[in-house]
């Protein structure tokens, strides 16, 4: 792999990790475009999304503190069952998600999928319409953290996934966004302890994993408040359409 597609790769990560387009589909779709591009298991994806846990850590440094010295429990507790549902999917199913990176028509398939959750994110329908109903509740963080779980899938943005589960158990916009982010830190870092015991020692060149890893977290942290902004502006439907169109071209081109 050379630094240049390394480079591209990592912009893409950033790009599209918190942004509700699917990282995944991206990295799938511009890997297969990319010239002799290989890497051992899915190792470099992870050092990517490594790069983007960084930016969420250093983006929500004063959460993630309160976190580490027990200051705020409560969020501690709903991260912890928000989680739950990935790792064991992660788990038990590795080999099964990352054999559907192969497919580019299933990862335009579940791209529209994405597409059509970020258009009910601006959708003033909630399953739950309460005061109290915009709180994270226990029951909500594990419905939450399920559809984390299958955002695991190739294609299904983990951004639009666990946006969209939340604003529809009538979550507030930001707060639902904020936790997604915040639940995303485990997720990926177990990701990266997994594809490491599996593949670390088949590193030959780290550079490219560096450069990746650097840019993914340069342009991450920036996509962050991008979307935290387009969110407040109820511009979701955006990336709905842009989705359903990206989507319906890759699977369209690879039935040709």
């Amino acid at each position: 792999m050379d630094l240049f597609s390394a480079a591209l790769l990592g912009i893409v990560q950033g790009l599209t990790e918190f942004l509700p387009i699917s990282s995944s589909a991206h990295l799938v779709i511009v890997q297969k475009l990319l010239p002799n591009f290989s890497q051992p298991g899915i190792l470099f994806d992870v050092a990517l999304h490594g790069g983007t846990l960084l930016a969420v850590l250093i983006y929500y440094r004063r959460t993630v503190w309160e976190l580490l010295t027990f200051k705020n429990p409560h969020l501690m507790w709903l991260l912890i069952i928000g989680t739950i549902p990935a790792g064991l999917a992660g788990y038990f199913l590795n080999d099964l998600f990352e054999s559907m990176f192969a497919s580019l028509f299933w990862v335009g398939i579940t791209l529209m999928i994405s597409g059509v959750m970020n258009w009910f994110v601006d959708s003033e329908q909630r399953i739950v319409h309460s005061v109290q109903g915009k709180q994270i509740s226990f029951p909500k963080a594990l419905i939450v953290g399920i559809f984390q779980a299958v955002a695991i899938v190739p294609g299904i943005s983990r951004s639009s996934a666990t946006i969209f589960s939340g604003t529809m158990l009538g979550i507030d916009k930001k707060q639902a966004a904020d936790f997604s982010f915040l639940l995303s830190i485990p997720a990926i870092l177990g990701a990266v302890v997994l594809q490491l015991t599996k593949h670390g020692a088949a590193v030959s060149d780290p550079a490219p994993y560096i450069v990746g890893f650097i840019l993914s977290g340069i342009v991450g942290y920036f996509s962050i408040g991008w979307l935290l902004s387009l969110l407040a502006q109820n511009k979701y439907k955006y990336f709905a359409v842009y989705c359903l169109i990206v989507g319906a071209l890759v699977s369209g081109i690879e039935i040709l």
